[in-house]
């Protein structure tokens, strides 16, 4: 039984429920539905990004339209171009059942002709974004004289934008008679003025704490020196080999360079802010959903009209100016109960910033250490296996099967998994053997100082204590903590006994003391967990301490590979250069050449692609709309390169043989 049914909704949006696979209403759903449909009140809805808002006002405003009466009975106001649009989209899905409802979506950069004359033609309900509204009612395009409903979607982002005059004046066009939802992530100040102002004994309905984080985003920050920031970016993508991200920056100056500099090193990547033509926005996204970009770089602004499934990281590469702006970022990821994770990343001047958002989003951070060479080495060689095991075999290959094993003929399994490897991987770890570690800072408090991640403090945690590979990860339906908890569990030892977790995506690491060295091997290797054999290794690297080194034959822990000796014999120091990439690095096969990348997404190689370009632009507004508070300051925690790493000079990231 489909549970949208006990809400009140009619057959019509019911089958349109059906058809787009909906099946139980999430909690503002179903909090919200059943009271906006069964009385005319206020209503104010406090929830994260992802828990279904659009759906919860949506619903309800279609069946209360009249459907026979032309006229403009709703407004819902939205804070960009991009959620604008795809609001409109789903209030037409939800009402293709609906004979006679026509929604109209009103927005800068486009013809305001246009717009005015669908809204002429008879348009319902309107989705607007401020700007272009106050434009329109100005110049006399439309009429909300006699609307029944007025819908303030991310009311705290549209003030934050700057849109409270504008808010404030579209509001007072409309009648006292009328009836004003307001959903929003975070109550600021700003937010219950307007619902003072505006709003009769609105009733208040919460999801989880009031302006807390999602409980599936876990948050973590890196404490660096400022030179090192965008260095740190680089590691933890390659630490992370199925990263699918979105990178935040305070600027579009900023936005732009992080992105072309990522293009630069073989990531890929693209820049989305407010200086691109819709078309290039477009193509930029259209290129993000399908994965052909795995780290979006964005403006605040930008990046509100994300609507992407399963975004892995959501990463600060610098913190916003409005503090409250981070429960936004970080609800881009961790959505339909799927896990995600928040990475920032902060110098010593920012530090501070962090006790204020734990205090906004009821959550802690886990601070954590930049990943050495070896230790990112070590996880790539694992992925890459992984890859090579996953893959499936295209039989057109049989033809040439007996010339390659002739060629092979001579070698065992073990030296032809080596030369395999070698192959995709030598320039990869090369890259690292020459780079120095990111040196780790101190937050220079005892909270701060923690290594586990259930924020009990520890001595010397790399002193005497074993770190391990297992081979069970997050496709196992672990995080950090689930894991933690059945480690402990299943070799019953104490709450402080594991620390260190670092979960990925088919494998993991954690650490014990020594002394618990000989339990975990014979207890856990051979372990049965849900029909699948748990494996362990002890791993040589120390969890994420630069000072990792190889053993005396230059193995790699955890990677089952062997490996030939390691040139110098020690860790991976030397001068700073990009990142490498290699075919089982953290974007995947590189089998095309970076000039063949599509030119709509905006993240091809060499030449600026035609839509969703990396050319530098001016510090223009963030939309035609309005500019945002936060876009018109300027900040000065970009990264700038050194003069001895000019695009011109810096090592690109090695290609597949």
């Amino acid at each position: 039984m489909n549970k949208f049914e006990q809400l009140g909704l009619t057959e019509s949006l019911l089958r349109a429920i059906i058809d787009l696979g909906f099946e139980n209403p999430t909690e503002v759903q179903e909090k919200a539905i059943p009271m906006l449909l069964e009385k005319d009140i206020d209503l104010v809805a406090l929830a994260q990004t992802g828990t279904g808002k659009t759906a919860a006002f949506g619903f309800p405003v279609i069946q209360k339209i009249d459907a026979n009466n032309r006229n403009t009975q709703a407004l819902i106001l939205s804070p960009t171009r991009e959620l604008c649009l795809q609001i409109t989209n789903e209030l037409k899905n939800y009402s293709k059942y609906e004979k006679g409802i026509n929604v109209v979506a009103v927005y800068g950069g486009a013809s305001i002709t246009e717009q005015a004359r669908d809204i002429k033609r008879g348009a319902q309900i309107i989705v607007a974004t401020p700007g272009r509204m106050q434009d329109m009612i100005n110049r006399r395009l439309v009429d909300i004289s006699q609307i029944n409903y007025c819908i303030l979607d991310e009311a705290d982002e549209m003030l934050n934008m700057g849109f409270y005059e504008d808010i404030v004046n579209i509001l007072s066009t409309t009648p006292d008679e009328k009836n004003t939802w307001l959903f929003s992530a975070t109550m600021p100040a700003e937010v219950a003025r307007i619902g003072k102002q505006f709003m009769t004994d609105p009733i208040e309905i919460t999801v989880g704490a009031k302006n807390s984080g999602s409980a599936t985003v876990s948050h973590e920050f890196y404490l660096v020196n400022a030179r090192d920031r965008y260095e740190a970016l680089k590691r933890l993508a390659d630490a992370n080999p199925d990263i699918f991200s979105v990178v935040f920056c305070r600027t579009k100056r900023d936005t732009q360079a992080v992105a072309e500099k990522l293009v630069e090193d073989g990531y890929s990547a693209a820049a989305l802010h407010g200086d691109l033509s819709q078309a290039q926005r477009d193509g930029v996204m259209k290129a993000f959903r399908g994965r052909q970009i795995q780290m979006l770089v964005a403006t605040d602004v930008a990046a509100r009209g994300i609507d992407v499934d399963n975004i892995t990281h959501v990463v600060n590469y610098q913190l916003p100016d409005e503090i409250e702006t981070y429960n936004h970022r970080s609800g881009r990821t961790g959505r339909a109960g799927k896990l995600g994770t928040s990475i920032v990343i902060v110098t010593k001047s920012e530090i501070r910033k962090i006790s204020s958002i734990e205090r906004i989003i009821k959550q802690k951070f886990e601070e954590k250490t930049i990943p050495s060479g070896i230790e990112i080495c070590e996880i790539q060689l694992l992925h890459l296996a992984n890859k090579i095991k996953d893959t499936e075999v295209d039989h057109e290959i049989d033809n040439y099967l007996p010339a390659i094993n002739s060629v092979l003929e001579d070698l065992s399994k073990e030296e032809l998994i080596k030369k395999m490897v070698s192959v995709e991987f030598n320039r990869f770890i090369a890259y690292y053997k020459k780079n120095r570690d990111i040196s780790n800072q101190s937050s220079g408090s005892d909270r701060r100082e923690r290594d586990d991640r259930d924020g009990a403090p520890r001595e010397n945690n790399n002193n005497g204590a074993t770190r391990y590979f297992v081979n069970i990860g997050s496709r196992d339906d672990f995080d950090w903590m689930q894991l933690k908890d059945f480690l402990k569990e299943t070799l019953d030892l104490g709450r402080d006994d594991v620390f260190k977790v670092d979960v990925k995506e088919g494998f993991s690491f954690f650490n014990t003391d020594a002394e618990h060295t000989d339990k975990v091997m014979e207890v856990l290797n051979g372990f049965d967990l849900n029909g699948r054999r748990i494996n362990v290794e002890i791993s040589k690297n120390d969890g994420g301490s630069s000072s990792g080194r190889r053993d005396h034959n230059g193995r790699s822990s955890g990677g089952g590979f062997g490996g030939g000796r390691s040139s110098g014999g020690g860790g991976f120091r030397g001068e700073r250069s990009s990142a490498p990439r290699s075919g089982g690095g953290a974007f995947g096969p590189r089998s095309e050449s970076r000039s063949s990348a599509p030119r709509e997404g905006g993240f091809s190689r060499g030449s600026a692609p035609r839509e969703g370009g990396f050319g530098r632009s001016s510090e223009r507004s963030e939309s035609s709309d309005r500019a945002p508070r936060n876009e018109r300051r300027s900040s000065g925690s970009g990264f700038t390169p050194r003069p001895s790493e000019s695009s011109s000079e810096r090592p690109k990231r090695p290609r597949r043989s």
